[in-house]
């Protein structure tokens, strides 16, 4: 089985602002990366019903968001989420793209994939978009599968540098989901302690110290390999921030552009007798452009590897 990069040229016209982190140059750097392996397969997002969000948002929000993209100029939405013209059709061609991931994936043209989009998403809460993010294409993801594909047992696996708190707060209610996100604490957005447990026991949050080494990191990580193992994943949804690496500017963690090799292979054997490597993930945070395009591309080729 092959493996695929879905991505759109909209994403490179979500215009945040001169100076703004979660930049246009972002993907660009992933892709001109990317393109040189000549294994991958590239897809487009699909159109899709808008009342698939609104599983994971409520109705007025995204009627709200729809209704805000400027036809000039910029927009924000919170103190650091910016829209702009471009920016509508970035953000429902990042959902698209995922819907498109996972349809691929059941319908066997290919066994994994990477949604290399933006904006991000994993901030965004029920009603309230954050941290750069507007819907919170995960969520949206991990309630198409159980919705449409009828699963029940879907893992949502967070390794951004930053807590997944929309992600948790959208999925923490459902018991056919696993969260688990390793993140650095105490920093943005808050929250993520260990003792947020998912109304089902259902999430593993581990919050990680600022200056947290590769080791250290992986003896963290085996916590919730282990209890990923338990809960035998149907199908793995990943968000795939890349800003744990030693040079983001974002983040005080030091993983190294291979670790990204490793935290995906890790996750793909041990789950391998349970979802046979249906495995989808989208980008989420990494802000080094060097950084963000080595890592992502590492996380690839192990996709690749296993596909």
């Amino acid at each position: 089985m092959k493996t695929a990069i879905i991505t759109s040229k909209s994403s490179l016209n979500h215009n945040t602002g001169s100076g703004h982190p979660e930049s246009i140059s972002r993907v660009a750097s992933i892709l001109e990366k990317l393109k040189k392996n000549k294994k991958l397969i590239w897809k487009n997002p699909v159109s899709f019903d808008k009342d698939i969000i609104k599983q994971a948002h409520s109705s007025s929000y995204v009627d709200t968001v729809e209704n805000t993209f400027p036809e000039k100029g910029l927009v924000f939405l919170d103190g650091d989420t910016v829209v702009s013209p471009g920016s509508k059709d970035a953000t429902f061609d990042a959902v698209g793209s995922i819907i498109a991931a996972i349809d691929g994936v059941e319908n066997k043209e290919f066994g994994a994939a990477h949604c290399v989009t933006r904006p991000p998403g994993h901030h965004a809460e029920k009603s309230k978009a954050m941290g750069f993010c507007v819907i919170n294409n995960i969520s949206v993801a991990a309630n198409y599968l159980i919705s449409k594909y009828k699963y029940k047992r879907v893992a949502v696996l967070d390794w951004d540098c930053h807590f997944g708190n929309g992600t948790y707060d959208i999925l923490k209610s459902n018991e056919n989901i696993f969260f688990s996100s390793l993140h650095q604490y105490p920093y943005y957005p808050g929250g993520g302690t260990e003792h947020e447990k998912g109304d089902h026991n259902n999430a593993l949050n581990i919050p990680l110290p600022a200056g947290t080494s590769s080791k250290e990191y992986f003896d963290a990580y085996e916590h919730m390999l282990k209890r990923l193992k338990e809960f035998r994943p149907e199908f793995v949804l990943m968000s795939a921030g890349f800003d744990a690496h030693k040079d983001d500017p974002l983040c005080q963690l030091n993983l190294e552009s291979r670790d990204y090799y490793e935290i995906t292979r890790r996750v793909l054997e041990t789950t391998k007798q349970f979802c046979n490597g249906k495995v989808v993930s989208i980008l989420e945070g990494g802000y080094d452009l060097n950084a963000l395009a080595e890592s992502a591309n590492e996380h690839v080729d192990a996709l690749l590897e296993f596909n």
